[in-house]
């Protein structure tokens, strides 16, 4: 999942930024309301958390203007206000969810994965990937032009990686997602399952898109040639 973090406390931006990126996330952090705008506009992201109090332009404004500019990305406010009117606020600019400072790590997390989940939902259902296609709506697979038969396990895992195409994603997440499963699952099903994907969908076509990241997890790859 790609998030941008626009909050003007440095340390505060960095520390999130550093703990998203050990969970897998992509993470880019800027300080002030006009660059947060100009960076949501001029590239993709999945959820964007926003501080209300910046400089240039607050929170409010900025997320205003996204969504009159046709952004879709998940956002979550992050400030230090506390209240049903600010929360109000946010929310009626076009918000999707609101946190308090000071705030536990862990929520946020969830909150993040909860939000990516609502806003998967409404992302286009087909994923494009060089010559490989996955129809989250129809629950199909091709690899140049050739249908792939994947079990109901496998294409969930398949549809999993597509979504964050690019991405590391941990076993711990894959197992959360895909199998919902709790901490103490055992990670071997996992690599099975990867194997089992990889025999199908790489290995007959001279391909390697279901890429291991050594400490990370796995990421299907754009052009796995």
């Amino acid at each position: 999942m790609r998030v941008l973090v626009v909050e003007d406390e440095q340390r505060l931006a960095l520390a999130i930024k550093l703990g998203l990126e050990v969970e897998g996330f992509t993470v880019d952090i800027v300080h002030d309301g006009v660059s947060g705008l100009a960076r949501a506009i001029d590239h993709s992201y999945d959820v964007i958390i926003l501080d209300i109090m910046l400089p240039g332009l607050n929170g409010y404004r900025v997320c205003s203007r996204l969504r009159a500019a046709g952004s879709d990305a998940g956002i979550l406010m992050l400030t230090a206000k506390d209240g049903e009117w600010d929360e109000a606020e946010a929310l009626d600019t076009g918000a999707d969810d609101y946190l308090s400072k000071p705030f536990s790590f862990v929520v946020l997390v969830a909150r993040l994965k909860a939000l990516a989940r609502r806003i998967g939902s409404r992302a286009p259902r087909r994923t494009v990937l060089g010559d490989l296609v996955v129809d989250s709506a129809a629950r199909t697979c091709t690899r140049a032009g050739a249908p792939i038969a994947l079990t109901p396990r496998e294409f969930a895992l398949l549809d999993h990686l597509a979504r964050r195409a690019g991405e590391a994603v941990s076993k711990r997440d894959l197992l959360e997602e895909v199998w919902d499963s709790g901490p103490d699952s055992d990670p071997n099903t996992v690599e099975v399952h990867i194997s089992s994907l990889r025999r199908k969908i790489d290995a007959p076509f001279g391909r390697s898109a279901v890429q291991t990241v050594r400490g990370s997890g796995y990421r299907l790859a754009a052009d796995g040639g």
